[in-house]
């Protein structure tokens, strides 16, 4: 019984470590945004837009920045893709890893969303 325990242990701690190395490379991440202008949009500290209808991304969850930018690389046409001239030609042309590496970059900043105003 304490070989399965220690085993399952074992297991669990592997997947969780496995998880943790497959959240992306902050630092490539940064350089992508860098490469790519984002702060030209939306602000150098990415908490700033230059129009409010464009989102802050600081802090956001790395989920979600990834599901954005793989719904606007797939386009308004297709299943679950968004429709933003802008955003689909910068998404375009974004790998699986540099979509990852994004949003563990931004995910990492500070930020400034609000969950609940008071």
């Amino acid at each position: 019984m304490k070989k399965f325990l220690a085993g399952a242990v074992f297991a669990l701690c592997s997947a969780a470590a496995m998880n943790a190395s497959a959240a992306g490379n902050a630092d490539n991440g940064k350089a992508l945004t860098a490469k790519y202008n984002c702060a030209a949009c939306h602000g150098a500290d990415f908490n700033s837009p230059i129009d409010p209808t464009y989102p802050k991304l600081a802090g956001q969850h790395a989920d979600y920045l990834k599901h954005a930018l793989v719904a606007y690389k797939r386009g308004g046409d297709a299943l679950n893709g968004r429709n933003n001239a802008i955003m689909a030609g910068m998404a375009k042309p974004l790998s699986a890893v540099d979509i990852e590496d994004i949003a563990a970059y931004l995910h990492g900043l500070p930020g400034s969303l609000v969950m609940v105003k008071q």
